[in-house]
């Protein structure tokens, strides 16, 4: 049996990594926006606690199970910039364009071996908005910010970001690749398998 789960994020990018991870396991992942929730404010100090709240939000509106994420890229030169504010690195939430024009700026002139960077993902489940015990797993995609963007797959920084041992960008890596050694992909994977071991 299905079981409907509300996702707390308004992008189409997530929506549909999460339905494409989490078809195997039972939920039919829903977005927020289409039950007239709107985004929560972000006031959290990391990513787990912008997580948390993202998901109690959703969870309190939907009355349903709540699936979080937040996530970013950490730059080790930039001291883990644009870190937290990934998505508004470059003032506006979510111009992708923006964001990368302003992260290949801070970057100028900065060798190859010290653009290492990582993607974090921080995802928490809440079964209920009252939930005492959430489900909180993370995942950390390690890699390189590229001198230009290659790729048209993906979304976000997926364009500037080669992942160790791949010769691809993330927005080059076929989806179904990406999406199992993706940030995201891992901390799905961990959810998953705590999933199981509740249910014994």
């Amino acid at each position: 049996m299905t079981q409907r789960i509300v996702l707390a994020s308004s992008n189409r990018g997530k929506l549909a990594e999460f339905n494409a991870l989490l078809a195997q396991s039972g939920f039919e992942v829903v977005a927020q926006a289409s039950l007239g929730i709107d985004d929560a404010e972000e006031s959290g100090q990391s990513f787990v606690e912008n997580a948390l709240l993202k998901a109690r939000h959703a969870a309190q509106v939907s009355g349903l199970p709540a699936l979080a994420d937040d996530s970013g890229l950490c730059v080790n030169h930039l001291h883990g910039a644009p870190g937290l504010h990934s998505a508004r690195y470059a003032g506006g939430h979510g111009d992708s364009t923006a964001n990368n024009a302003k992260l290949l700026r801070a970057l100028a002139g900065v060798a190859a071996e010290q653009r290492g960077a990582c993607f974090i993902c921080a995802l928490v489940l809440l079964r209920r908005t009252d939930d005492p015990t959430p489900l909180i797993v993370e995942g950390r995609w390690h890699g390189q910010v590229l001198d230009a963007p290659r790729g048209t797959q993906g979304f976000g920084y997926d364009p500037l970001f080669l992942p160790h041992g791949q010769q691809l960008s993330a927005a080059e890596l076929d989806p179904v690749l990406k999406n199992r050694l993706s940030h995201r992909g891992q901390a799905l994977a961990r959810l998953q398998a705590r999933l199981a071991e509740l249910r014994g």
